[in-house]
């Protein structure tokens, strides 16, 4: 099982941010962002700034992916 972030990038593009526009509007630290770029675990706490900052719910953004069954699950 792993973390893919696949649809926050896609509602970024939605909502004419990049990533530094995230970064900014979320109160997130560099580090975070690198992690969601490399599909890495986050805290909670950083999703819920993405949530609020993009006002969406969590299955928005991130979904596990299981990589031994080739299905995806949502948060």
């Amino acid at each position: 099982m792993h973390y893919s972030y696949n649809r926050l990038w896609k509602k970024l593009i939605d909502v004419g941010w990049n990533k530094t526009d995230l970064k900014n509007h979320a109160g997130l630290s560099n580090n975070v962002i690198s992690r969601l770029s490399k599909n890495e675990t986050v805290s909670m706490e950083s999703l819920f700034r993405i949530c609020v900052a993009l006002k969406c719910e969590i299955e928005d953004v991130v979904e596990v992916v299981d990589l031994d069954k080739g299905k995806t699950d949502n948060i």
